[in-house]
């Protein structure tokens, strides 16, 4: 196989266009008011609904199933129309949602079913946003400058990621748990005044087919493809290892870490602070390492995060704790703006939001997996065989990644370049 592709080298700055300055700050609101949406659920459940911990994880399995349900529709949609009416859309859908959880509140009308029905239609808006936005970027950001367009969305989705659950808790404490969805409700209302002025260019949709058959069609090109399938097996595994990690980090991190509550907060903080320092890094590092070497950046240090993480076993540390977080932020991030890159290259447009739904079905869908392999391996084991097992998932992801062709290109490739493999 080649892989040193001809493609434009990304050594000189490359400026992008205002639809995408649009887009990235359309992708900011969004991204900001979903995590304090998703903030303020639990804290709106237990301070206003008297839920519990059953409840709340009923809670946040309504706020991410459509992730699971509803990608792979919504991947076939974003072929078929206007990526950017689908996102108009979405966010219109959040809104609505947000303010009738606002309205609610108000009239002292909510119920736990109803705020689990509310974020999961909220959650719906998400799942399009964050599939269609992906398969945008090809067609308003010049094929060189794809790496740091990603960069761009990336950190923004970092800075949500670190400050959108603080504010969230912040709002609820301050003005209320209602008007802190007022404030997320406005947020996203902004995204959609973003999105309703940006211009994207007309493409040629391709003749509609049956669901399925497209949904064949796009799995099949991710199964077939060389670099992408190595891809997503990384990302599973990547997934199933943190959500094992993260489904027993807590009681660990008080009763063998010995961790106040805010201590386990700083540890886990230093997860979003990693993220928006890989997000800031990723532009000048696209810039000097080989592409193949960016990709195996994210998952060798999910592997050291793991082994990290592991050694706190024989020394317990809220030190080594925090380091395993950050390294679980920063490279992770590289990997996406990497990884997403690399998809946008090689797949045909006619394509691209079903195989950006297919790839992130899979990955969400390790998630839950991950959580329930936790619990399954603490209950039958130990939270110490836990950890251990998280390691062997980032293992096994590091040396997917490590072993394909995908490790080893020299630049972004070419469309097609996977079928000399």
């Amino acid at each position: 196989m080649q892989v040193t592709s001809s493609s434009t080298s990304t050594s000189s700055p490359v400026r992008l266009s205002a639809a995408f300055q649009r887009l990235a700050w359309s992708n900011l609101a969004a991204q900001s008011a979903e995590q304090i949406s998703l903030a303020a659920a639990p804290l709106v459940a237990v301070f206003a609904l008297g839920a519990d911990a059953r409840d709340t994880g009923l809670l946040q399995t309504a706020q991410t199933l459509p992730f699971l349900l509803l990608s792979l529709p919504l991947g076939v949609w974003a072929d078929r129309r206007s990526r950017r009416t689908l996102m108009t859309l979405a966010e219109s859908v959040r809104v609505f949602a947000m303010l009738c959880v606002l309205l609610l509140v108000i009239a002292h009308a909510l119920t736990l079913p109803m705020l689990a029905a509310l974020g999961f239609i909220a959650a719906t808006g998400t799942v399009a946003y964050n599939v269609a936005a992906p398969s945008l970027v090809p067609s308003i950001v010049p094929r060189e400058a794809f790496a740091v367009a990603n960069g761009r969305l990336e950190l923004a989705r970092s800075v949500a990621y670190s400050a959108g659950p603080a504010l969230g808790g912040l709002l609820v404490g301050w003005i209320g748990a209602g008007w802190a969805y007022g404030c997320a409700a406005a947020l996203s209302a902004l995204a959609v005044g973003l999105l309703a002025g940006l211009h994207e260019p007309s493409r040629a949709l391709a003749p509609r087919r049956h669901f399925m058959l497209e949904l064949r069609d796009g799995t099949r090109f991710v199964w077939r493809d060389a670099l992408l399938r190595p891809m997503l097996a990384t990302a599973v595994f990547f997934n199933l290892g943190f959500f094992i990690l993260q489904a027993v980090y807590v009681p660990y991190a008080v009763h063998r870490l010995g961790l106040s509550a805010s201590a386990v907060g700083v540890t886990l903080g230093a997860y979003g602070v990693g993220m928006v320092c890989g997000a800031l890094a990723a532009p000048a590092i696209a810039r000097r390492l080989a592409f193949g070497r960016m990709l195996i950046i994210g998952p060798s240090c999910g592997l050291l995060a793991s082994l990290v993480m592991v050694a706190t076993l024989v020394a317990p540390s809220f030190w080594l704790a925090t380091a395993s977080f950050f390294l679980l932020g920063v490279g992770p991030i590289l990997w996406v703006v990497g990884s997403t890159t690399l998809r946008q290259a090689i797949t045909p447009e006619r394509m691209m939001g079903r195989v950006s739904a297919l790839i992130s079905t899979a990955t969400y869908g390790a998630r839950p997996v991950g959580a329930l392999l936790g619990a399954a391996i603490s209950a039958r084991w130990s939270v110490d065989a836990c950890l251990v097992a998280a390691a062997v998932a980032f293992l096994v992801q590091a040396l997917i990644i490590f072993t394909s062709p995908a490790a080893r290109l020299q630049r972004i490739p070419e469309p097609g370049a996977a079928a000399a493999c």
